[in-house]
């Protein structure tokens, strides 16, 4: 409590900037003719995905903050789970997608434009969102046939699986082992995915001869990487260990990582090291803000 409003600062300074930088990337992305390839419609979904997901937990966290009890309805606390598990299964299939997308850009370059064609994207975008809707609806259907007539103190600051499955008074074993399994195959799947990409990405860039060949093709999948090792690192912690008592802080720690802090370091991530981006927001400020200087009272 002596650190609620330090706590709710820190918490709301960061949503407010994870919402600025998302939709700013999305609005740099969509606005700039030269963005407009596949590696940037998947970062602007990303950008859009990471917005949707912090929004899913961060605003009901905030309000907490000031609210004794702190209460959430059971329906609001289903489709709170249910709306923040489909975004990041989908961020999940996303993640596999930009991989993808790297290893054809640099082992497959002269067929790139044919291989990642517009509508090639837009089908593997959708097929995302899709698979990440449906493993999620598949995991709610299951919770609501659970009894909750028990304990009805949640131990996190979010509606999470993990946690509700700890209040209900049914047989959860077919939920855990559901859990696991839908971890496994977004998860793990999703990884095996990135790793059989990279591997391949790891040994064209070892054939290039020249030395700035090597480092460019390294430092356009630099930035993948490090979103894909946070946000799976995090996330594969939470779902894959078995739960205890003694780890509910840590879930906690993680889950605030995965939930909070990834979505507002993504749009840094992906921005800081890309020279496109960097033009991108020069001729952004060209067109848009030196006009606006110019013109007369």
């Amino acid at each position: 409590p002596k650190l609620k409003i330090l706590l709710f600062a820190g918490f709301l300074g960061s949503y407010v900037l994870t919402v600025a930088w998302n939709l700013g990337l999305i609005i740099l992305i969509k606005i700039d003719p030269y963005l407009h390839t596949p590696m940037y419609f998947f970062l602007s979904n990303l950008s859009f995905l990471d917005f949707c997901y912090v929004t899913s937990t961060t605003p009901k966290m905030l309000s907490d903050f000031f609210q004794k009890p702190k209460a959430i309805s059971f329906l609001g606390c289903t489709m709170q789970y249910f709306f923040f598990s489909s975004l990041g299964l989908t961020e999940c299939c996303l993640l596999a997608a930009m991989a993808y997308d790297r290893y054809a850009a640099i082992c497959n370059p002269l067929l790139y434009t044919t291989t990642m064609s517009p509508p090639f994207c837009v089908q593997m975008m959708v097929g995302a969102y899709i698979t990440g809707l449906f493993g999620s609806l598949i995991q709610l259907c299951a919770l609501l046939q659970l009894n909750f007539c028990g304990p009805n103190v949640i131990n996190h600051f979010f509606c999470d699986l993990p946690q509700l499955l700890v209040l209900s008074c049914s047989e959860t074993f077919f939920l855990k082992v559901m859990k696991f399994v839908i971890a496994v195959i977004f998860g793990v799947i999703s990884v095996f995915v990135i790793m059989i990409s990279y591997g391949y990405i790891v040994a064209t860039i070892l054939k290039i001869s020249s030395v700035e060949g090597r480092s460019k093709a390294f430092n356009t999948c630099t930035s993948h990487l490090t979103a894909v090792i946070c946000f799976f690192g995090s996330g594969l912690f939470v779902y894959m260990h078995p739960s205890t008592g003694n780890s509910v802080g840590q879930d906690k720690i993680a889950s605030v990582f995965y939930t909070v802090v990834i979505p507002m370091l993504n749009p840094l991530i992906y921005s800081l090291r890309n020279k496109e981006i960097k033009d991108a927001l020069k001729r952004c400020k060209k067109r848009v803000i030196f006009p606006l200087l110019q013109l007369k009272v």
